[in-house]
């Protein structure tokens, strides 16, 4: 078998041609004549012309090209036999007097029976292993006594049948087929045929042509009939690998445009409202141009599990140029900043419409496109929230955090890394590739945080496997493991100056995860879908089936210390200050005297250290059971100068008990608040009538705002143009008035984002419910968005 690119060399007698050609003078024994070299050459270019093979031609062993592109059909066929031609005169070709001129699809009944018809697209969107209907349109009566009706599915450039990528109905010569067709009563020119494409059928756009029995033996099919039909998952099929079996989650997951992404912290998790928009214009075509550029085989999109893997790789650019660029430096010159994006529409249309990788997204960026390509298809999704989530580099199931011997954050010698909140995705199918009971939710990650057999992405991880430990499975179950379950390990040089081991934190990684709640906006935690409670048997047993499956913890720890710390933060505005306050108890009956060390950081959000703001030494002396407790006063002069993206600020204070030498070390994460964006939307928005929205924003604060972005959405209905402001004054206000007519009645979310660095991101929504107008007036003309 030919391996490389020189093997695959038009052969000719076990040598390539190139070799005969290229060693006339060494050897004229291996010198074909001039003349079969041209007959050779002839034929492996006419060959290639007419699509029957691909770029490498074996001569003596022909093998057909492996189709990649959903967005190319064939040459158009006139005919197909049936079998044994019968024989006629060349010159001779016999009229037919049936024709079939058109084909009515009825898809907006079609479409709200498969649940597509929130599809923008004026097409015949369907569900696999769900019956459509279809009308042949005939020049004249029609009998089934005299004419046999064929209809023909095509997917992609080299369409066969042996590969199920061509598919006709009746089958014919016998080949064998899942699709079913019947042919319905009736009577005059109008023929009513049903179809139903197998459960697990090819997801993609199919070309489908009417064609008739001829005289010959053959079909002579219709080019008037010729008419794309784009075939979904269907996760109202229960024979279906994506089957949902809640209808109310069916609506969340697979038919909700308008969802909320949420960042922040586990205390005060902060919703970004986000446009998944899967139905709008142009979303479906971009999202099967996303299969076509991820090399996936045709065959192969019928299988859900390979869909959803490839399509993880194919949303970051990191090695296959996909459709986002990440970039976490801050600097976001020649594209958008992350955190201004409320939707994934713009993104994809812009990947579509140029081709080329979409500057610029972070995690909640990536899980939000994601959702919507899952969505589009039919395979239901939602994002998840990871808070304090460990990207363990070694496997070791810890978080290294190095800290000098004044007990500062060691940046240079810390490799581990704990973000503060990370998002993915989760998609729902069951897994015929695992054991029984591994089905439904499962971890799929398109942040490009490491290499899955050598490309950047991450799953689908079964989410009853990584909670029971059982991280043998694919896919990547041991890297989404180490992201909820990890502890954290704190070194410190000792005596010597060799790191020592100080303290140890087993709860705070997988802190908290969550996602939007079915059918609120409000965050519903699923914490208990991932992990045991910490300390319970169920919880030791997840981690000894995790050792056993070579993930170890290094250990054992040296016990814990006998006095308690807590943080509590007060409300923390971007310029107006806080307080942060230490309670400490002593669980002991003994006297404790605790040095403690207060070190304040301006981080990322993905938990790496910008700068330290703050170091402060504290001491605090307890009696037998004593509760105390110390306050910080935090001006904002200390960090406002050196806020990075989302200001966040993150303490670390850590302390020693003086008479047990032991550590305690305690974390807490400030989510800065920030001023509000307000939006206005003109009362009793009617279909046909102009709807004013108008975005306002006060800058409160004592400081100009410089390169500010406004985006405004109207989730799964329109996109507006993003503003960008240079400059906004200190004590001003910006206002932003955008006029839009509505073209159906509907609920739909209006979200707007104000993004200016340093401040944090500010996100606003309003919901609408846009009616039916009594007198229907002429509408605006609805302009196409690409």
């Amino acid at each position: 078998m030919c391996n490389s690119p020189q093997d695959r060399n038009s052969t000719l007698g076990g040598l390539p041609l190139s070799q005969y050609k290229g060693n006339q003078q060494s050897s004229k024994i291996h010198s074909p004549p001039a003349s079969l070299a041209k007959i050779l050459s002839f034929l492996q270019q006419r060959l290639k012309m007419e699509g029957v093979f691909g770029q490498d031609i074996h001569f003596g062993r022909f093998s057909s090209p492996v189709d990649h592109s959903n967005l190319r059909f064939p040459p158009f066929a006139k005919s197909d036999s049936l079998g044994v031609k019968t024989v006629q005169p060349r010159i001779f070709q016999p009229p037919v007097e049936l024709v079939a001129e058109d084909v009515d699809t009825n898809y907006t009944r079609n479409n709200l029976d498969h649940h597509t018809n929130l599809f923008e697209e004026q097409a015949l969107i369907v569900r696999r292993g769900q019956q459509f209907e279809i009308n042949i349109l005939f020049n004249q009566e029609m009998s089934p006594y005299k004419h046999l009706i064929y209809v023909k599915f095509e997917i992609g450039d080299h369409a066969s049948t042996i590969k199920g990528t061509k598919v006709i109905l009746p089958p014919v010569m016998g080949v064998e087929t899942d699709w079913k067709m019947e042919v319905m009563p009736f009577s005059g020119h109008k023929v009513p045929v049903s179809i139903t494409p197998p459960s697990d059928c090819i997801v993609g756009r199919f070309r489908m042509t009417i064609g008739i029995e001829t005289p010959f033996n053959e079909i002579l099919w219709q080019p008037g009939t010729v008419t794309d039909v784009y075939i979904l998952f269907n996760p109202w099929l229960k024979e279906d690998i994506v089957h949902l079996p809640s209808e109310r989650e069916r609506n969340e997951y697979v038919l909700e445009q308008a969802g909320c992404i949420y960042n922040g912290t586990a205390v005060n998790p902060s919703p970004v409202p986000w446009n998944f928009g899967q139905f709008q214009q142009g979303i479906l075509t971009a999202c099967l141009e996303i299969l076509d550029d991820s090399n996936i085989s045709i065959t192969n999109r019928g299988d859900a599990v390979i869909v959803v893997r490839m399509g993880s790789a194919l949303m970051n650019s990191q090695d296959d140029n996909g459709v986002l660029v990440g970039n976490w430096s801050g600097r976001y010159r020649g594209g958008t900043p992350p955190l201004s994006w409320i939707g994934s529409t713009e993104i994809l249309r812009q990947y579509h419409r140029k081709k080329h990788p979409v500057r610029y997204a972070q995690c909640w960026v990536y899980a939000g496109v994601f959702n919507t390509f899952l969505r589009c298809l039919g395979i239901p999704a939602r994002v998840i929230t990871n808070y304090r989530s460990a990207h363990d580099n070694d496997g070791n199931l810890k978080t290294d955090i190095i800290l000098t011997r004044t007990y500062e954050f060691d940046r240079a010698r810390t490799r581990d890394s704990l973000w503060n909140y990370h998002c993915w995705n989760e998609c729902y199918m069951d897994r015929n590739d695992l054991p029984n009971g591994l089905g439904g939710w499962q971890v799929v990650d398109s942040t490009p945080q490491e290499t899955s057999d050598g490309m950047y992405r991450c799953g689908p991880s079964s989410v009853e496997a990584i909670k029971h430990g059982l991280i043998c499975y694919p896919f990547d179950a041991r890297f989404v493991f180490a992201e909820v379950n990890s502890d954290i390990v704190f070194h410190a040089p000792g005596p010597t100056g060799r790191l020592e081991v100080i303290f140890v934190d087993r709860t705070t990684v997988g802190w908290k995860l969550v996602t939007k709640e079915i059918g609120r906006r409000a965050p519903a935690d699923i914490t208990n879908q991932y992990k045991f409670r910490e300390g319970t048997v169920e919880s030791e047993m997840t981690v000894k089936n995790a050792e056993q499956y070579g993930c170890r913890r290094k250990g054992p720890y040296a016990p814990p210390s006998d006095v308690e710390l807590k943080v509590e933060v007060s409300p923390a505005l971007v310029y107006e200050g806080f307080k942060v306050t230490l309670h400490l108890t002593n669980l002991s009956s003994s006297s404790r005297t605790i040095d403690l060390y207060v070190s304040g950081n301006v981080v990322y959000y993905t938990g790496v250290h910008s700068t330290q703001f703050k170091f402060q030494n504290l001491q605090a002396a307890l009696t037998g059971w004593e509760t105390a407790t110390q306050t910080l006063a935090i001006d904002s002069s200390e960090y406002e100068g050196k806020l990075v993206d989302q200001g966040m600020l993150l303490f670390f204070i850590v302390g020693n008990v003086k008479e047990t030498n032991k550590a305690l070390i305690t974390t807490k994460v400030v989510n800065m608040e920030t001023p509000k964006l307000t939006i206005m939307v003109s009362e009793n928005p009617m279909v046909g009538d102009v709807m004013t929205i108008r975005i306002e924003f006060k800058n409160s604060s004592s400081h100009d705002l410089e390169d500010t972005y406004l985006h405004l959405e109207i989730a799964g209905v329109w996109v507006f143009a993003p503003k960008t402001y240079k400059k906004i004054l200190s004590n001003t206000t910006v206002t932003w008035v955008e006029s839009f007519v509505p073209r159906r009645a509907t609920r739909a979310l209006v979200i707007a984002s104000l993004y200016s660095s340093p401040l944090p991101p500010v996100y606003t929504e309003e919901e609408i419910h846009i009616r039916e107008n009594a007198v229907q007036p002429e509408l605006y003309p609805f302009p196409g968005i690409f």
